[in-house]
C-alpha cells in the first residue's frame, strides 16, 4: 500500500506542475478541475459498497486527467482486481505526462476525445465500472459545430435531445451508456446545477427513463469540493439497467457519501413531479409537490433589471457626471449594487433621485454621435473614450442603435436582489425585497416587480398598500425562496425571474382577498 501512496504523491506533484503551466482562464474555459485525493477515495469507497461482487471489474474514466480516480481505485479495490482499466484524455498537456506516470501500471490512457470515440460493441468489451469527473465546460465555450455534432449523436443513438445551453458534462454523462455493460455501475462527479436549471430536464429524463438512478449525493454548498472552482457538486450513481417497478432513488446531503448528514428516498413518480431536485432530501408531502394556492406571478410580473453592456463606462457618479459636464438629460438615476443600500426602503427627492449615500446615474441617449458632437462636445469626448475601450463592439452594445442607447424600462415599485449568500447573522437574508419610492431604475443585479393592472389600480386607490405589500413580501419564508432558486458553491444563492414568479404569496393574497380578479391570475403561467 505504501507504494500506492507514493505514486499518489507523485501524481499530485505532477498535477500541480501541469496546472501551473496553464492560466486559470484556460483551465476555466476547458473545464479542467482535478478531483481532490480525499474526494476520489470517498467516491471509490462508496463504489465498492454498491458494485456487484460477482461482476468482473473493467474500469473506465472518460476524462482521466492525471488519474486521480484510477489512483483511488487501486487503493480501494486493489492492484489486481481489474480485467482492464482505460482512461481517455483529450488534452495532450495532461495525457502524455500521465502516460509516463502510469507506465508501470495496467492502465491504457488513450489520447483522444471520448465523445468522438466509438463505443465497444461486444458486451465483454464494455466497462462495468465508470467513474468520472467530466470537463466542466459551459455551453458558451462549446463551438456551435461541436454542439450540433454532440446533439446529433445523442439524438441518433439514444433518442435524447439536450438543450443548447447544456454543459459538456451533460453529453459525457449521456454518451457513456453505450460504453457500459448491462448492470454496470457509474459514478459521476458533476455540478449540481443540472438538478434545477431548464437544460437539466433532459438530463433528469435520461436518469429516470434510460438507466436506473441509484443515488444522488449533494455536498454542502458551503463546502466547495474544488479550491479553484466555485461550483456546488453532486455525485450521481446509476446502473445501466431499466428501472424496476416501484424503484426508489436515494438522495443525500452533506457529509460524505458513506456518512451523509441527511438522506431520504423518493419514488420515480414523485421525482417526476419535483422541479428542483436540490430541494431534496426533505420531507415532501404529496400536497407540497403541487403549485401553491397563490404565487407572486398571480399579482406581479417579474423582469430582470437592465443590462448596460458596460457598467464601468455607462454608470457614473454625480461627481463624475459633473466633472465631465454631462447634462442631466443624458442621465437616468439608477440604483447602485445592493451592497451600497443600507436600507430596503428607498425614498426619492423632489426630482426622484434616490436619497441614498451612493447616487449613480446611467448614461443614455437617442441622439446620433454627429448631433452630440455638434451640440454637446464634452459628451462627445466621453463617447470617444468608449470607442477607445472597444465598448461599441461588445455584444450588448453592438446590438443597440446607437450603441449607448439603453433599454427603456419603467420604474418598478418593488425590487428583489438577484443573488446573495446565506449568513448566520441576524436579519441577513440572501434575497432582499426593496420598496422603491424613487424614480431610479435598476440594473441586472436586481429583479424588478411590476404590479399587474388590477393590483396597480388598487395601489393607486390606496397608497398605503405600497408599504403593506412590501411587508408582505418580507413575510415570505426564506426557505420558500431558496427552494425556488438555485445554489452554487460557497453558499451563493441565485433566483431567476421565472423562479421568483413561482414563490408562494399567501400573504399578498390576504391583502387583496376582496379585490382579486380571477381573470387576472393563474393565466400567464399555466
Amino acid at each position: 500500500m505504501r507504494h500506492l501512496e507514493q505514486q499518489e504523491e507523485r501524481r499530485l506533484a505532477l498535477q500541480t506542475q501541469l496546472d501551473a503551466m496553464k492560466t486559470q482562464a484556460e483551465r476555466n474555459r476547458f473545464g479542467q478541475f482535478a478531483t481532490p485525493t480525499a474526494l476520489a477515495v470517498d467516491i471509490l469507497e462508496y463504489a465498492k459498497t454498491i458494485f456487484p461482487r460477482e461482476m468482473p471489474v473493467r474500469f473506465l474514466d472518460p476524462a482521466i486527467g492525471t488519474g486521480s480516480f484510477y489512483s483511488a481505485f487501486l487503493r480501494v479495490f486493489g492492484n489486481t482486481t481489474a480485467q482492464w482499466a482505460v482512461g481517455y484524455e483529450v488534452d495532450k498537456h495532461y495525457a502524455f505526462p500521465a502516460r509516463q506516470l502510469w507506465d508501470a501500471y495496467p492502465l491504457d490512457i488513450r489520447v483522444d476525445d471520448f465523445t468522438k470515440s466509438d463505443p465497444p460493441i461486444e458486451e465483454a468489451s464494455k466497462a462495468t465500472l465508470v467513474i468520472c469527473n467530466p470537463p466542466y465546460v459551459r455551453h458558451h465555450h462549446i463551438k456551435c459545430t461541436e454542439k450540433e455534432r454532440l446533439h446529433s449523436i445523442l439524438l441518433m443513438n439514444h433518442g435524447i435531445s439536450l438543450s443548447g445551453l447544456s454543459g459538456l458534462y451533460c453529453y459525457f454523462l449521456c454518451l457513456s451508456k453505450k460504453w457500459m455493460a448491462h448492470d454496470a455501475i457509474a459514478g459521476w462527479l458533476i455540478p449540481s446545477e443540472f438538478m434545477d436549471v431548464n437544460y437539466g430536464r433532459a438530463v433528469k429524463e435520461f436518469l429516470l427513463d434510460h438507466v436506473t438512478l441509484l443515488h444522488i449525493h449533494r455536498f454542502s454548498p458551503e463546502d466547495t469540493q474544488f479550491s479553484d472552482a466555485l461550483v456546488s457538486s453532486a455525485v450521481v450513481w446509476l446502473k445501466n439497467a431499466t428501472p424496476p417497478q416501484g424503484h426508489h432513488v436515494r438522495f443525500s446531503l452533506g457529509g460524505s457519501l458513506l456518512r451523509p448528514v441527511n438522506e431520504q428516498t423518493y419514488s420515480i413518480d414523485v421525482l417526476c413531479k419535483i422541479g428542483k431536485w436540490t430541494s431534496l432530501p426533505q420531507a415532501h408531502s404529496q400536497r407540497s409537490l403541487g403549485r401553491p394556492r397563490w404565487i407572486i406571478g398571480d399579482f406581479f410580473d417579474v423582469k430582470r433589471g437592465i443590462a448596460t453592456g458596460a457598467n464601468d463606462f455607462f454608470v457614473l457618479s454625480a461627481e463624475e457626471a459633473l466633472r465631465r459636464c454631462i447634462p442631466q438629460e443624458f442621465l437616468v438615476p439608477i440604483l447602485p449594487s445592493p451592497r451600497y443600500l443600507k436600507s430596503d426602503l428607498i425614498d426619492g427627492n423632489e426630482t426622484g433621485i434616490p436619497q441614498i449615500e451612493k447616487q449613480v446615474f446611467l448614461f443614455s441617449s437617442e441622439l446620433s454621435e454627429e448631433q452630440i458632437q455638434r451640440q454637446y462636445p464634452p459628451v462627445w469626448r466621453y463617447l470617444q473614450e468608449g470607442h477607445e475601450q472597444g465598448i461599441p463592439e461588445r455584444y450588448i452594445c453592438r446590438n443597440r442603435d446607437p450603441w449607448y442607447s439603453q433599454e427603456k424600462r419603467a420604474v418598478a415599485p418593488f425590487l428583489c436582489t438577484y443573488m446573495g449568500r446565506s449568513s448566520q447573522q441576524e436579519n441577513s437574508k440572501p434575497f432582499r425585497f426593496i420598496l422603491n419610492r424613487s424614480q431610479a431604475i435598476a440594473g441586472n443585479v436586481y429583479l424588478m416587480l411590476y404590479p399587474k393592472s388590477w393590483v396597480r389600480k388598487r395601489m393607486i386607490e390606496d397608497p398605503h398598500l405600497l408599504e403593506e405589500v412590501w411587508r408582505a413580501f418580507n413575510t415570505i419564508p426564506i426557505e420558500s425562496l431558496l427552494g425556488n432558486g438555485r445554489i452554487y458553491g460557497g453558499g451563493l444563492h441565485k433566483i431567476e425571474p421565472r423562479e421568483l414568479l413561482y414563490a408562494p404569496a399567501g400573504s399578498l393574497a390576504s391583502l387583496f382577498q376582496h379585490n382579486i380578479d380571477p381573470r387576472s391570475v393563474q393565466t400567464t403561467l399555466f
